[in-house]
């Protein structure tokens, strides 16, 4: 709406909202005072007004009006996130400034410094966003720089990812898999980091949702299945409990849902196991209401294990020692007489909002100088994981960012006695570069608990660890494979970019000289087309092998002699194979030539395509599979399942050359399935296996390779199919052989 139409002072002071649009005021206004510690109606009012003035007229994909978007974004805020009304006022206005022709200093002028200073910020991250030609990573590093501002602005952004991802189906699919991609590797380990599990979760299973359907389709509805027997199994594990709970006084109540549907495909996955292998599918949470106590819980502790055994090894107290997002609980897994692993967690009520709501909680349980002090610590430690981030390293940030957020925490000691925490996995430099990267860089050994031990051993959590360090710099770049944190892996990274520099500049020397001899003048950017033909990427790059020995400078002469002469090289010449600029396959997928499978085997942006072709070995997608397809340098498209490991980093790192790829009718090709088969070792196991796939089901056998061990048999079979349903008959079949315990599609 333009400004014409909306003069903000008069219409805020003047205007009468419908019916319909009251009540979500209304709603609005009780939710606040139900969720917030303090709430100005009169500023969430004049918001809420000038939110759905300013967007009238605009509606969303979905064909909604678009002030509902900012209307849930802010009801997220105010339930899910739990913040306060200057952040509900700028949840309320948070697309004004970008989508209407409501200026910032509008919002200055009527809603004040600190809420037009959040949707500033607000506006700057969208603005990022929406730039195509930036790639996530430096998105990524630019949204963190701007979080160490003013934490709220990324807190509301959650909100406003969240509220997108929960209607995500109305976008178009390509946008959808960026958008998902990007909430996955970004947005997720972020909410990770900030402690709100809830956000993270969601996130998570939203993503997956969007990337494989298929998948999450099959879990959501194992989960359905089991919930009866999973409520009735929690009500029988807890009566003994709950006796004592009760006669102890307790108040108490007690949540018993499952893992989040990402967590299980992970363990899947990781695991490599079925989904009916996944023993610990739900955690039951005993949650002490206001005003227990930690001692509370640790009474509650002896409760679980009076009536069931304990597994040592799976106790974690994160009562005593937190983790650095303040997550407090106790852990234990215990077994029933049953042989059932059980995970319970103990937690009084604001632990629970804390571990629910994490960083946000700060401003429902704290005031003062405390909250100051944790919000201090916070942006702190943004800012040392931004301690002189390179341009040209942005990828690699964010993958250490991602390591260091998503990674179990150990806690260690120095020899003062002070408790730092590190990532899983951490070893003695890590520790060093914690403490000062002065430390790091002059570290020789190390000290564990006493004990000199290698600088690369991993620790454990209760360690104390002292550094012996030298006087003179002593980096090994080694290292690089061993550490884990994001000090130490930066500063390494820096140091192997040093010297390989210092070997480029030996190189580049070693041509000047030779090129020289040769009568040869060429200018930079000529040579870098060289270097492009030789495939290197780079002249530096070039320049590094030539340094280093592994490329031999004649034949760059030789290669710059034929492209001077004949403006082509020659393979004969150089001995390596030409490679065409990447530039010239960025056709339209439409304009390629069918070079591979049939044109009646893809559909391409919906419509039957003949399309140059193959499919990913990584993968093997077969018919009724998700799939998305990638147009390769070479110009053809490579197609991957969605589900593919490799599918997300393609997705982030080469966006723009996804296109929508869907399964046509009558491919009438066959296709290459791996199942795994376990289960009980036999004579003639095998044979069956063999008699049942190519006889009775008539299905073209590759490979078969199995091992045996204490009576137990594994196997993975290699056959050909038509499509995901042929599939599901072999191992449906499978299943009902004798002595086989388990049979599923082997990623």
């Amino acid at each position: 709406m333009s400004t014409e139409n909306l003069n903000i002072k008069e219409d805020l002071d003047s205007v009468q909202l419908a019916p319909a649009q009251q009540v979500e005021l209304n709603n609005l206004l009780n939710e606040c005072h139900e969720y917030l510690q303090h709430c100005d109606d009169e500023l969430i009012t004049k918001a809420f007004t000038l939110s759905f003035l300013s967007h009238q007229g605009n509606a969303r994909a979905s064909g909604e009006p678009y002030y509902l978007h900012p209307l849930e974004v802010t009801r997220i805020v105010v339930k899910e996130i739990g913040m306060d009304d200057v952040s509900v006022a700028a949840a309320l206005l948070h697309d004004t400034v970008e989508d209407t022709e409501v200026s910032l200093e509008d919002i200055r002028r009527e809603f004040g410094d600190v809420v037009a200073h959040l949707i500033d910020g607000m506006t700057k991250i969208s603005g990022v966003f929406k730039n195509k030609g930036v790639k996530q990573a430096e998105t990524f590093m630019k949204l963190l720089l701007s979080m160490a501002d003013d934490l709220r602005v990324v807190l509301i952004k959650f909100a406003d990812r969240l509220h997108n991802m929960r209607t995500i189906q109305h976008l178009p699919r390509k946008k959808q898999l960026n958008i998902a991609t990007e909430t996955m590797e970004l947005f997720a380990p972020l909410a990770h980091r900030f402690g709100i599990y809830n956000i993270k979760s969601e996130f998570e299973d939203l993503s997956f949702k969007t990337l494989d359907p298929t998948g999450y389709k099959f879990i959501a509805r194992k989960l359905r299945e089991k919930k009866d027997a999973r409520e009735a199994f929690i009500s029988k594990f807890m009566e003994p409990v709950e006796e004592q709970l009760e006669s102890s006084g307790f108040r108490f109540t007690i949540k018993g849902r499952p893992k989040h549907i990402y967590s299980i495909y992970r363990k899947m996955t990781r695991q490599q196991k079925p989904f009916e292998e996944i023993y610990d599918l739900f955690a039951i949470r005993i949650i002490l209401l206001d005003p227990h106590t930690k001692e509370d819980c640790w009474r509650v502790y002896s409760f679980i294990t009076d009536s069931y055994t304990p597994i040592p090894e799976r106790f974690r107290d994160f009562i005593s020692v937190p983790k650095a997002n303040g997550y407090q609980s106790l852990h234990t897994t215990v077994i029933t007489n049953t042989g059932q692993k059980v995970e319970v967690q103990i937690r009084t009520e604001q632990m629970d909002e804390i571990a629910e709501k994490g960083f946000a909680a700060h401003w429902r349980y704290k005031e003062g100088a405390k909250k100051e002090e944790d919000i201090n610590r916070f942006v702190d430690w943004v800012r040392d994981v931004l301690d002189n981030p390179r341009p040209d390293a942005a990828v690699e940030f964010v993958e250490d960012f991602q390591l260091n957020l998503y990674t179990d925490e150990i806690y260690v000691f120095s020899p003062k006695g002070e408790l730092i925490t590190l990532p899983k996995g951490a070893t003695p430099i890590d520790f060093a570069f914690e403490i000062h990267s002065e430390i790091g860089e002059r570290a020789l050994a190390a000290k564990v608990n006493g004990k000199i031990v290698p600088l690369r051993q991993k620790l454990k959590s209760g360690d104390q660890v002292e550094i012996i360090t030298g006087k003179q710099f002593n980096l090994n770049p080694d290292w690089i494979n061993d550490v884990v944190t994001h000090k130490a892996r930066a500063r390494l990274r820096q140091f192997i970019k040093q010297k390989e520099r210092k070997v480029s500049d030996q190189g580049r020397e070693i041509w000047a000289r030779k090129a020289e001899r040769a009568g040869i003048e060429l200018p930079d950017q000529e040579l870098a087309k060289i270097a492009n033909k030789l495939k290197y990427p780079s002249t530096q790059k070039l320049f590094f092998d030539i340094g280093s020995g592994v490329f031999d400078v004649g034949k760059l002469v030789k290669a710059v002699k034929s492209y001077v002469s004949k403006g082509r090289i020659d393979e004969a010449e150089t001995g390596e194979d030409a490679v065409s600029s990447a530039t010239d396959h960025y056709q339209i997928a439409h304009d390629l030539k069918n070079t591979g499978g049939t044109s009646e085997g893809l559909i391409l942006n919906g419509e039957l395509t003949d399309v140059r072709y193959s499919y990913a070995r990584c993968c093997n997608p077969i018919p009724g599979d998700d799939i998305i397809g990638f147009i390769s340098r070479e110009g053809d498209i490579k197609i991957h399942r969605v589900s593919c490991k490799n599918t997300r980093h393609l997705i982030k790192t080469d966006g723009e050359r996804i296109v929508d790829i869907s399964w046509a009718r009558n491919i009438g090709s066959q296709f290459m399935a791996a199942i795994r088969v376990v289960g009980e070792d036999r004579v003639g196991l095998v044979s069956d296996l063999s008699s049942l796939i190519s006889k009775t089901l008539k299905t073209n056998m590759k490979s078969v390779n199995v091992t045996s061990d204490s009576g137990m048999f594994e196997g993975t079979l290699i056959i050909m199919v038509e499509d995901i349903k042929h599939l599901d008959k072999v191992i449906s079949r499978l299943q009902k052989v004798e002595g086989i315990k388990e049979v599923y599609r082997y990623e």
